[in-house]
């Protein structure tokens, strides 16, 4: 009985003027906008978290605040030294507290000049440490050792920009000047969807000491827990421990003590607030749908009188004319839903293409299926909402005056 409603009600649509099929464009738009967004919300999400390197290895990050100028902590007021690694380091609930500083570079191969990002890398244990930290594996060549002078090894993008090197390939064994001294390629590191780790060029700490002078001052200090369950305990003790050194009271402090896993869960929140907001914003296009469905449907009620009369007059009851008027609007706006979840999934995995094409990422487009009929549920429930008075106006009217 309902599909004979559902056939009857698509048969009424395809007759409808480009009027009726104009109503859809609130509903089409507002749904466009919100699988788009959702799925590029989602989508941002990922490249955030890719773009934090956060690894298999538990960390807590260590850098001053204050006026800055360049790479994080390299312009603070009053910058981390090696006393405050080596102090940190002896917290009991440390396993290990590293140094590392970051620099921005002069950059040339092949006549070519650029400003390259610089990391340092520790000798000894902490090297380990490091690569563990960043999840660092070759694809070409080697990682750092501690006896190597003059070496260094990229980010897998001075590697994949072939035609930004005069159509050569930066490769192992290649000379490059940095700062205007010579350094070898000893390796490429493996592609890891970060900007900052695929674009960034990383010696040993004495090389780039040497290079930067930078001395005993400490851009970030990466400290490790005896215990990944322990985090949030360590995090209190070095920022107890570093009020005590720098002299500073609660709520005036002049350095950041952070996780990865805490910067991302802010990043992701403000995030989640604009996506919010813009999807409230689309909303207001599919009210403004529900309004030109409900005008419409009121316009056909008025146009179909006579229809509705010979309807009644061969025995349809009022609840059947209210069910195919209230059917007619919820497919009005389950069209506009169809149309839109696709617009709206197509340009969700546009949107997904040229974030990776920006920073770098691999990301692969995500079809939500249950956004999607969420979505198609939604669409069809407000148009047929919307069809309610106008149904109503349908089922109440009287036969003879309608066939008049």
């Amino acid at each position: 009985m309902i599909q004979d409603y559902f056939n009857l009600a698509l048969k009424n649509l395809k007759h409808r003027g480009i009027r009726s099929w104009l109503t859809l464009l609130g509903i089409f738009i507002g749904v466009t906008a919100v699988v788009a967004l959702i799925s590029l919300g989602s989508g941002l999400k990922l490249a955030v978290s890719s773009q934090f390197g956060v690894s298999s290895t538990e960390v807590i990050t260590i850098q001053a605040s204050g006026v800055q100028y360049g790479p994080p902590g390299s312009g603070a007021v009053t910058p981390l030294t090696v006393d405050d690694v080596n102090a940190i380091e002896k917290l009991s609930n440390v396993k290990l507290a590293a140094r590392r500083n970051i620099g921005t570079v002069k950059f040339e191969y092949k006549d070519i000049l650029s400003f390259a990002y610089s990391a340092s890398i520790a000798d000894g244990k902490y090297r380990k440490f490091m690569y563990e930290e960043m999840d660092a594996e070759p694809l070409l060549g080697r990682l750092l050792k501690d006896d190597d002078v003059g070496k260094i090894f990229l980010g897998y993008n001075y590697y994949a920009q072939e035609k930004g090197w005069g159509e050569k390939k930066l490769i192992p064994g290649k000379k490059v000047l940095i700062q205007d001294k010579s350094f070898e390629v000893i390796g490429i590191l493996e592609k890891k969807g970060s900007f900052i780790l695929d674009n960034a060029v990383f010696m040993n700490e004495k090389d780039m000491k040497n290079l930067l002078g930078y001395g005993d001052n400490v851009d970030i200090i990466i400290a490790q827990p005896v215990e990944k369950n322990s985090v949030d305990k360590l995090k209190e003790d070095i920022e107890k421990l570093m009020r005590k050194r720098r002299g500073v009271k609660i709520g005036e402090e002049n350095f950041i003590v952070s996780t990865p896993e805490a910067s991302l869960k802010t990043v992701n929140s403000i995030l989640g607030g604009v996506q919010a907001f813009i999807v409230i914003i689309a909303s207001i296009s599919i009210f403004i749908g529900a309004i030109g469905i409900i005008n419409t449907m009121t316009t056909s009620v008025l146009e179909r009188k006579k229809e509705i009369g010979i309807m009644k007059a061969i025995g349809a009851k009022n609840n059947q004319i209210f069910l195919q008027f209230f059917i007619e609007s919820g497919l009005l706006g389950l069209i506009g839903g169809i149309v839109g979840a696709t617009f709206g999934t197509l340009l969700g995995i546009v949107g997904i293409s040229g974030i990776n094409s920006f920073i770098g990422a691999e990301l692969k487009p995500h079809i939500d299926f249950w956004l999607i009929s969420f979505a198609l549920l939604g669409s069809f429930s407000i148009g047929a909402l919307a069809g309610i008075i106008p149904a109503m106006r349908a089922a109440k009217l009287n036969p003879v005056q309608a066939l008049k």
